[in-house]
Protein backbone atom coordinates (compact mmCIF):
# COMPACT_ATOMS: atom_id res chain seq x y z
CA UNK A 1 0.00 0.00 0.00
CA UNK A 2 1.55 3.35 -1.03
CA UNK A 3 2.49 5.70 1.78
CA UNK A 4 -0.06 8.54 1.84
CA UNK A 5 1.95 10.96 4.02
CA UNK A 6 5.59 11.42 3.01
CA UNK A 7 8.10 13.59 4.92
CA UNK A 8 9.72 16.17 2.65
CA UNK A 9 13.18 17.54 3.50
CA UNK A 10 14.32 20.95 2.22
CA UNK A 11 18.04 21.19 1.54
CA UNK A 12 20.12 24.00 0.10
CA UNK A 13 22.06 21.82 -2.38
CA UNK A 14 22.73 18.53 -0.56
CA UNK A 15 19.52 16.51 -1.15
CA UNK A 16 21.14 13.73 -3.22
CA UNK A 17 24.25 13.57 -1.02
CA UNK A 18 22.09 13.31 2.11
CA UNK A 19 19.79 10.68 0.59
CA UNK A 20 22.83 8.58 -0.38
CA UNK A 21 24.22 9.00 3.14
CA UNK A 22 21.02 7.85 4.85
CA UNK A 23 20.55 4.95 2.44
CA UNK A 24 24.10 3.78 3.26
CA UNK A 25 23.41 3.72 7.01
CA UNK A 26 20.08 1.92 7.35
CA UNK A 27 18.85 -1.47 6.08
CA UNK A 28 16.13 -1.66 3.42
CA UNK A 29 17.12 1.77 2.13
CA UNK A 30 17.72 3.18 -1.35
CA UNK A 31 17.48 6.27 -3.51
CA UNK A 32 14.60 5.55 -5.89
CA UNK A 33 14.47 8.62 -8.16
CA UNK A 34 16.23 11.91 -8.89
CA UNK A 35 14.51 14.46 -11.14
CA UNK A 36 15.52 18.05 -11.87
CA UNK A 37 12.90 20.78 -12.12
CA UNK A 38 14.27 23.69 -14.10
CA UNK A 39 13.70 27.42 -13.70
CA UNK A 40 12.12 27.47 -10.25
CA UNK A 41 12.49 30.61 -8.07
CA UNK A 42 15.52 28.84 -6.54
CA UNK A 43 16.98 27.96 -9.96
CA UNK A 44 17.18 24.31 -11.03
CA UNK A 45 15.98 22.08 -8.17
CA UNK A 46 16.68 18.40 -7.71
CA UNK A 47 13.77 16.34 -6.40
CA UNK A 48 15.00 13.18 -4.70
CA UNK A 49 12.82 10.23 -3.69
CA UNK A 50 14.33 7.71 -1.29
CA UNK A 51 13.45 5.12 1.32
CA UNK A 52 14.99 4.65 4.75
CA UNK A 53 14.20 1.36 6.46
CA UNK A 54 10.89 1.14 4.61
CA UNK A 55 9.90 4.80 5.25
CA UNK A 56 9.44 6.89 2.09
CA UNK A 57 10.99 10.34 1.97
CA UNK A 58 11.20 13.17 -0.55
CA UNK A 59 13.91 15.80 -0.58
CA UNK A 60 14.40 18.97 -2.58
CA UNK A 61 17.30 21.28 -3.30
CA UNK A 62 15.46 24.54 -2.77
CA UNK A 63 18.23 26.94 -1.75
CA UNK A 64 19.20 28.29 1.68
CA UNK A 65 15.73 29.53 2.69
CA UNK A 66 15.02 27.06 5.53
CA UNK A 67 17.18 25.24 8.05
CA UNK A 68 16.43 22.01 9.91
CA UNK A 69 15.93 22.19 13.66
CA UNK A 70 14.90 19.65 16.34
CA UNK A 71 11.19 20.69 16.33
CA UNK A 72 10.79 17.85 13.83
CA UNK A 73 13.01 14.82 14.25
CA UNK A 74 12.87 11.18 13.26
CA UNK A 75 12.63 8.54 15.95
CA UNK A 76 14.40 5.30 15.01
CA UNK A 77 13.15 2.22 16.86
CA UNK A 78 15.77 -0.47 17.25
CA UNK A 79 13.53 -3.34 18.37
CA UNK A 80 15.39 -6.38 19.77
CA UNK A 81 12.46 -8.64 18.85
CA UNK A 82 12.68 -7.49 15.22
CA UNK A 83 16.38 -6.79 14.73
CA UNK A 84 19.23 -9.10 15.58
CA UNK A 85 22.03 -7.23 17.36
CA UNK A 86 19.76 -4.19 17.88
CA UNK A 87 22.11 -2.66 20.45
CA UNK A 88 25.08 -3.10 18.14
CA UNK A 89 23.15 -1.43 15.31
CA UNK A 90 22.10 1.55 17.41
CA UNK A 91 25.75 2.17 18.30
CA UNK A 92 26.79 1.86 14.66
CA UNK A 93 24.17 4.36 13.42
CA UNK A 94 24.97 6.75 16.27
CA UNK A 95 28.67 6.71 15.37
CA UNK A 96 27.91 7.52 11.73
CA UNK A 97 25.59 10.39 12.68
CA UNK A 98 28.23 11.65 15.12
CA UNK A 99 30.67 12.40 12.28
CA UNK A 100 30.15 16.13 11.82
CA UNK A 101 26.98 15.97 13.92
CA UNK A 102 25.85 17.59 17.19
CA UNK A 103 24.74 15.59 20.23
CA UNK A 104 21.49 16.90 21.77
CA UNK A 105 21.09 14.11 24.36
CA UNK A 106 23.95 11.61 24.82
CA UNK A 107 23.50 7.97 23.87
CA UNK A 108 22.98 6.45 27.32
CA UNK A 109 20.57 4.69 29.66
CA UNK A 110 17.45 6.69 30.60
CA UNK A 111 14.38 5.86 32.72
CA UNK A 112 12.37 5.18 29.54
CA UNK A 113 14.99 3.16 27.63
CA UNK A 114 18.12 1.10 28.17
CA UNK A 115 19.71 3.01 25.30
CA UNK A 116 18.61 6.32 23.81
CA UNK A 117 20.20 9.38 22.23
CA UNK A 118 19.16 12.48 20.27
CA UNK A 119 21.51 13.84 17.63
CA UNK A 120 21.66 16.28 14.72
CA UNK A 121 23.57 14.82 11.78
CA UNK A 122 26.05 16.71 9.58
CA UNK A 123 23.17 18.02 7.44
CA UNK A 124 21.36 19.37 10.51
CA UNK A 125 18.58 16.75 10.49
CA UNK A 126 17.62 15.46 13.97
CA UNK A 127 17.29 11.81 14.93
CA UNK A 128 16.20 10.09 18.14
CA UNK A 129 17.72 6.62 18.35
CA UNK A 130 16.06 4.31 20.87
CA UNK A 131 16.39 0.69 21.90
CA UNK A 132 12.70 -0.11 22.22
CA UNK A 133 10.92 -2.36 24.64
CA UNK A 134 9.45 -5.04 22.36
CA UNK A 135 6.37 -5.51 24.55
CA UNK A 136 3.05 -4.14 23.27
CA UNK A 137 2.03 -3.14 19.75
CA UNK A 138 4.91 -2.97 17.31
CA UNK A 139 5.92 0.41 15.90
CA UNK A 140 7.68 1.08 12.56
CA UNK A 141 11.44 1.49 12.46
CA UNK A 142 11.23 5.23 11.65
CA UNK A 143 8.59 7.59 13.06
CA UNK A 144 8.41 11.39 12.52
CA UNK A 145 8.35 13.26 15.83
CA UNK A 146 6.89 16.72 16.53
CA UNK A 147 8.23 18.77 19.47
CA UNK A 148 5.92 21.55 20.66
CA UNK A 149 8.04 24.31 22.18
CA UNK A 150 7.85 28.07 22.81
CA UNK A 151 4.40 29.47 22.13
CA UNK A 152 3.28 26.01 20.93
CA UNK A 153 4.29 24.25 24.17
CA UNK A 154 1.24 22.65 25.74
CA UNK A 155 -0.49 22.18 22.38
CA UNK A 156 0.71 18.64 21.62
CA UNK A 157 -2.50 16.98 22.86
CA UNK A 158 -4.72 19.41 20.95
CA UNK A 159 -2.63 18.82 17.82
CA UNK A 160 -2.86 15.03 18.12
CA UNK A 161 -6.64 15.23 18.51
CA UNK A 162 -6.86 17.63 15.57
CA UNK A 163 -4.75 15.50 13.21
CA UNK A 164 -6.59 12.30 14.13
CA UNK A 165 -9.89 14.07 13.40
CA UNK A 166 -8.69 15.28 9.96
CA UNK A 167 -7.22 12.02 8.66
CA UNK A 168 -9.73 9.24 8.11
CA UNK A 169 -7.73 6.15 9.05
CA UNK A 170 -6.26 7.25 12.38
CA UNK A 171 -5.95 6.22 16.00
CA UNK A 172 -4.28 7.16 19.26
CA UNK A 173 -1.41 5.15 20.69
CA UNK A 174 0.59 5.59 23.90
CA UNK A 175 0.40 8.73 26.03
CA UNK A 176 2.64 9.74 28.95
CA UNK A 177 2.13 13.03 30.78
CA UNK A 178 4.60 15.11 32.77
CA UNK A 179 4.16 14.43 36.49
CA UNK A 180 4.36 17.08 39.17
CA UNK A 181 7.82 18.38 39.96
CA UNK A 182 9.31 18.42 36.44
CA UNK A 183 9.28 22.18 36.03
CA UNK A 184 9.43 24.11 33.78
CA UNK A 185 7.26 21.39 32.16
CA UNK A 186 3.69 21.72 33.37
CA UNK A 187 2.00 18.75 35.04
CA UNK A 188 -0.36 16.99 32.65
CA UNK A 189 1.24 18.19 29.40
CA UNK A 190 2.54 15.60 26.98
CA UNK A 191 5.91 14.04 27.77
CA UNK A 192 5.39 11.48 24.99
CA UNK A 193 2.50 10.40 22.80
CA UNK A 194 2.17 8.61 19.52
CA UNK A 195 -0.67 8.39 17.02
CA UNK A 196 -1.37 6.91 13.62
CA UNK A 197 -2.53 8.82 10.52
CA UNK A 198 -3.32 6.81 7.38
CA UNK A 199 -1.39 3.76 8.65
CA UNK A 200 1.64 5.95 9.49
CA UNK A 201 2.80 6.55 13.06
CA UNK A 202 3.86 9.94 14.43
CA UNK A 203 5.14 11.11 17.83
CA UNK A 204 4.17 14.35 19.60
CA UNK A 205 5.79 15.87 22.70
CA UNK A 206 5.66 19.13 24.67
CA UNK A 207 8.79 20.77 26.04
CA UNK A 208 8.82 23.93 28.17
CA UNK A 209 12.61 24.01 28.23
CA UNK A 210 14.14 27.05 26.55
CA UNK A 211 14.54 26.40 22.84
CA UNK A 212 15.52 28.87 20.13
CA UNK A 213 13.60 27.12 17.35
CA UNK A 214 10.08 26.25 16.24
CA UNK A 215 8.34 24.49 13.35
CA UNK A 216 9.33 25.77 9.90
CA UNK A 217 9.18 24.75 6.25
CA UNK A 218 12.47 22.81 6.27
CA UNK A 219 10.44 19.67 7.01
CA UNK A 220 6.93 19.36 5.64
CA UNK A 221 4.54 16.45 5.31
CA UNK A 222 3.36 15.67 1.82
CA UNK A 223 -0.20 14.32 1.62
CA UNK A 224 -0.64 12.48 -1.68
CA UNK A 225 -4.18 12.70 -3.07
CA UNK A 226 -5.68 10.77 -5.99
CA UNK A 227 -8.54 13.22 -6.56
CA UNK A 228 -9.30 16.94 -6.52
CA UNK A 229 -11.87 16.19 -3.84
CA UNK A 230 -9.06 14.88 -1.62
CA UNK A 231 -6.89 17.95 -2.27
CA UNK A 232 -9.81 20.27 -1.49
CA UNK A 233 -10.61 18.37 1.73
CA UNK A 234 -7.12 18.40 3.25
CA UNK A 235 -6.46 21.96 2.12
CA UNK A 236 -9.62 23.26 3.76
CA UNK A 237 -9.04 21.30 6.97
CA UNK A 238 -5.35 22.07 7.45
CA UNK A 239 -4.55 25.54 6.10
CA UNK A 240 -4.37 28.31 8.66
CA UNK A 241 -1.78 30.86 7.45
CA UNK A 242 -2.89 32.53 4.20
CA UNK A 243 0.50 34.02 3.32
CA UNK A 244 2.14 30.57 3.63
CA UNK A 245 -0.04 29.11 0.85
CA UNK A 246 2.07 28.49 -2.25
CA UNK A 247 2.64 25.67 -4.76
CA UNK A 248 0.60 23.18 -2.75
CA UNK A 249 2.27 24.19 0.55
CA UNK A 250 0.31 25.30 3.59
CA UNK A 251 0.90 25.87 7.29
CA UNK A 252 -1.53 24.62 9.94
CA UNK A 253 -2.57 26.38 13.15
CA UNK A 254 0.35 24.83 15.04
CA UNK A 255 2.93 26.04 12.51
CA UNK A 256 3.53 22.61 10.95
CA UNK A 257 4.00 22.69 7.15
CA UNK A 258 2.13 20.34 4.81
CA UNK A 259 2.07 19.84 1.06
CA UNK A 260 -1.22 18.69 -0.46
CA UNK A 261 -0.24 17.22 -3.82
CA UNK A 262 -1.80 15.11 -6.57
CA UNK A 263 -0.33 11.61 -6.56
CA UNK A 264 0.24 11.91 -10.30
CA UNK A 265 2.32 15.12 -10.10
CA UNK A 266 5.60 13.29 -9.42
CA UNK A 267 4.82 10.82 -12.20
CA UNK A 268 4.35 13.75 -14.59
CA UNK A 269 7.64 15.34 -13.53
CA UNK A 270 9.58 12.06 -13.44
CA UNK A 271 8.33 10.72 -16.77
CA UNK A 272 7.63 13.86 -18.79
CA UNK A 273 9.70 15.40 -21.56
CA UNK A 274 11.62 18.62 -20.92
CA UNK A 275 8.78 20.56 -22.58
CA UNK A 276 6.13 18.84 -20.47
CA UNK A 277 8.12 19.48 -17.29
CA UNK A 278 8.49 23.14 -18.18
CA UNK A 279 4.74 23.52 -18.75
CA UNK A 280 3.80 21.67 -15.56
CA UNK A 281 6.36 23.64 -13.52
CA UNK A 282 5.08 26.94 -14.90
CA UNK A 283 1.51 25.90 -14.09
CA UNK A 284 2.12 24.83 -10.50
CA UNK A 285 4.35 27.80 -9.65
CA UNK A 286 1.28 29.98 -10.21
CA UNK A 287 -0.97 27.89 -7.96
CA UNK A 288 -1.61 27.98 -4.24
CA UNK A 289 -3.88 24.95 -3.92
CA UNK A 290 -3.17 22.45 -6.70
CA UNK A 291 -5.73 22.03 -9.47
CA UNK A 292 -5.35 18.56 -10.99
CA UNK A 293 -7.30 19.37 -14.18
CA UNK A 294 -5.08 22.40 -14.92
CA UNK A 295 -1.90 20.38 -14.29
CA UNK A 296 -3.13 17.67 -16.64
CA UNK A 297 -3.85 20.29 -19.31
CA UNK A 298 -0.34 21.71 -18.91
CA UNK A 299 1.18 18.22 -19.13
CA UNK A 300 -0.75 17.47 -22.33
CA UNK A 301 -0.10 20.92 -23.80
CA UNK A 302 -3.81 21.61 -24.17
Amino acid sequence: MPQKIVPNLWFDKEAKEAADFYASIFPESEVTNVTTIQDTPSGDSDLVSFEIWGQEFKAINGGPLFKFNPSVSFMVNFDPSREKNAEEKINEVWNKFSEGGTVLMPLAKYPFSERYGWIQDKFGLSWQLILTNPEGEERPAIVPSLLFVGDQCGNAEEAVNFYTSVFKDSKLGHIARYPQGMEPDKEGTIMFSDFMLETQWFVAMDSAQEHNFNFNEAISFMVQCDTQEGIDYYWEKLTSVVNAEQCGWLKDKFGVSWQIVPTELYDMISNGTAEQNARVTKAFLNMKKFNIAELQKAYKGV
